[in-house]
């Protein structure tokens, strides 16, 4: 089992409206608080939606590069782009977002039911993101919103070889309305098939809304890692409005160490991804 335990958090999204969630972080100086404050916490990697000055979901070449080389300049968070975007972003687009140069980048493994929507992801198009990252040297965090996902994970790593770092990492996302349910269970049917993966391969786990706690849970005990983020749930408990980031990565540190696996060190969750460390580090 590992000992340590990688925490990611996910501050933003494409979906909330800052209008009707006051608390999340939509500009920049807002993001960059959020990373200091979650990184003091414990938190080793920050996987990045940007917005713009109206603070709708945007894929701005020049805000993503400016969010990045902010963020690298003011923490030693491990900067994690996603290349999901909102589901109505073409796909030029989305792959542009590696022009950025993050650490690290999303992957998602299939096309699935995205609530009354549809998050489109093309075979052809998967293989496009997996082989640039391979060629840029940027990190993949493969995400799974579903247990077929898994399968075609273990189809392209079969064809186009492992990621840059050669680490492979993947994140189950769970309790999407389409894709497999914020359950126990689910994650453990998800755990088992990581058994054809290369061998190391890793997890973290997120829980949409509700769900949040019981995969929390669920994932420390099979050994596997956590997001956690405004990203992901808005209420951090029934009636009760998520007040800032920091309030969901303090909780997922406090379940961590009572587990007696503490948050890995940014230094600790390169060696771990296979993340290039920092220059000048």
């Amino acid at each position: 089992m590992t000992t340590g335990t990688l925490i990611t958090v996910a501050p933003t999204g494409a979906e909330s409206a800052k209008a009707e969630v006051p608390a999340l972080p939509v500009t920049l100086d807002e993001l960059l608080l959020t990373a200091k404050e979650c990184e003091a916490l414990g938190a080793a990697v920050i996987h990045v939606h940007i917005r713009d000055d109206e603070a709708r979901p945007t894929l701005d070449q020049g805000r993503l590069r400016e969010t990045v080389a902010a963020l690298r300049e003011s923490s030693d968070l491990i900067v994690q782009l996603s290349s999901g975007g909102a589901v109505t972003d073409p796909e030029a687009d989305r792959l542009a977002v590696l022009d950025a140069g993050p650490d690290m980048a999303s992957c998602t493994m299939g096309t699935l039911n995205f609530g009354d929507d549809v998050f489109l992801n093309r075979w052809e198009f998967i293989v496009d993101l997996h082989t640039r990252m391979q060629e840029r040297g940027i990190v993949p965090e493969y995400e799974i919103f579903d247990l077929g996902h898994l399968t075609a994970l273990a189809r392209l790593l079969g064809r186009y070889g492992l990621p840059h770092g050669g680490h492979v990492h993947v994140d189950f996302v769970m309790g999407v309305p389409g894709g497999m349910p914020g359950t126990t269970q689910a994650l453990v049917a998800a755990h088992q098939a990581l058994r054809d993966l290369p061998e190391g391969t890793t997890f973290s786990a997120t829980g949409i809304g509700r769900s949040t706690i019981p995969v929390l849970l669920a994932a420390l005990s099979a050994g596997g890692h956590l997001r956690v983020g405004m990203e992901d749930t808005v209420t951090y408990a029934k009636g009760r409005p998520v007040e800032s980031n920091m309030q969901l990565v303090a909780r997922a540190v406090g379940f961590a160490q009572l587990a007696q696996r503490p948050p890995l060190t940014t230094t600790e969750a390169r060696a771990l991804l296979g993340v290039a460390p920092r220059a000048g580090a």
